[in-house]
């Protein structure tokens, strides 16, 4: 449906921001303030209030939205073009009537955005149902999980990029150089991934924990990484800081690394806090990243590879193309596996 289909949200700025179907291009009827205000109209007022108050500051706007239409329909080659709020009300409702008017080729998505919304949660429900099998990539911090994750993605091994969906690294430095996506766009993209994939026996993450900045992760993920089998990847120290080097870009974000630093050093002894300040101030990045590792993110990864019941299948090879290639021939012995059994 979505490739031959071209979206329009015409929710307020904010709302299209939070959440919002693939590829849509946001015509909104009214700012985030002019939503508030009929909003509080209608509901201190009364609906006919409210929809005076909206055409009021809807009318002056039609020109444009006339002319944005006419590009996006000139742009669609052919896709339907197909119209939403968040239920499928009188915002939507209204747009498609004036367009269609002016002889544009539109319709409303019945339901709205919320629709999808329900389909989405029924889905991801569904899920826990699955007997899909779960491979599980773990391993410290910097050991290019997820450099080798996007690489098996590329090459069409049935990955569930949960970083990737989420738009953030999973920690404290998760966030730099990154805007998190919402819960709701999250678990609309997972499902998304998932109906990619519905075919394949098993799928391929990360072992992640519950969170992922400000987004849970579903139950049946937390499941499936429980019972599935990990592949712990190891790599030298050296490596390690390069690939996270490479990855936060640190003279690009100092600020943001000094402000994440500082939220996580009490966890650390006081006199490696000083080492890492004095390493910050002089901008030597090599330093800062190994003492994080090895006073930080080390131990605390070393207690959760406790909890786990199940041996992993260890990785380690001296470079992450290495290791890519083990963990490409680990998969290439579970696919031909999968298809003896069916």
């Amino acid at each position: 449906m979505f490739e031959k289909t071209q979206f329009i949200d015409v929710r307020s700025p904010s709302e299209f921001e939070e959440y919002a179907l693939p590829g849509a291009v946001n015509i909104p009827l009214f700012t985030d303030d002019e939503r508030a205000h009929v909003g509080t109209t209608y509901k201190q007022v009364g609906k006919e209030q409210a929809v005076k108050e909206g055409l009021k500051m809807a009318g002056p706007k039609l020109h444009n939205h006339y002319e944005k239409m006419k590009e996006v329909e000139a742009a669609a080659e052919g896709k339907e073009i197909v119209v939403y709020c968040w239920r499928g009300g009188m915002r939507s409702r209204s747009f498609v009537s004036t367009m269609q008017m002016l002889g544009v080729s539109c319709t409303q998505l019945q339901g709205g955005i919320r629709s999808w919304r329900k389909k989405v949660m029924a889905a991801l429900e569904e899920e826990k149902q699955s007997s899909r099998r779960y491979i599980v990539v773990t391993g410290g911090t910097g050991t290019a999980k997820t450099v080798m994750l996007h690489q098996l993605q590329k090459e069409g091994w049935p990955v569930i990029d949960l970083e990737g969906l989420a738009n953030h690294r999973g920690s404290a430095f998760g966030n730099i150089g990154l805007k998190q996506k919402s819960q709701k766009q999250f678990e609309f993209d997972l499902w998304k991934r998932l109906e990619e994939l519905r075919d394949s026996p098993y799928v391929v993450m990360e072992g992640e924990s519950r969170r992922i900045g400000n987004i849970n992760l579903p139950d049946f993920l937390m499941e499936g990484k429980a019972a599935g089998t990990r592949l712990n990847v190891q790599l030298p120290m050296t490596e390690r800081v390069q690939v996270i080097k490479e990855t936060y870009d640190p003279d690009s974000h100092h600020d943001e690394i000094v402000r994440a630093v500082k939220r996580i050093e009490k966890n650390m002894p006081e006199d490696i806090r000083g080492k890492l300040h004095e390493a910050l101030e002089q901008h030597r990045y090599e330093d800062v990243v190994e003492n994080l590792l090895t006073h930080y993110y080390d131990p605390r990864y070393k207690k959760a590879f406790e909890q786990y019941e199940q041996e992993a299948v260890i990785i380690n090879e001296p470079s992450t193309a290495q290791n890519l290639e083990k963990v490409r021939g680990y998969l290439q012995k579970e696919t031909i596996k999968q298809q003896s059994v069916i």
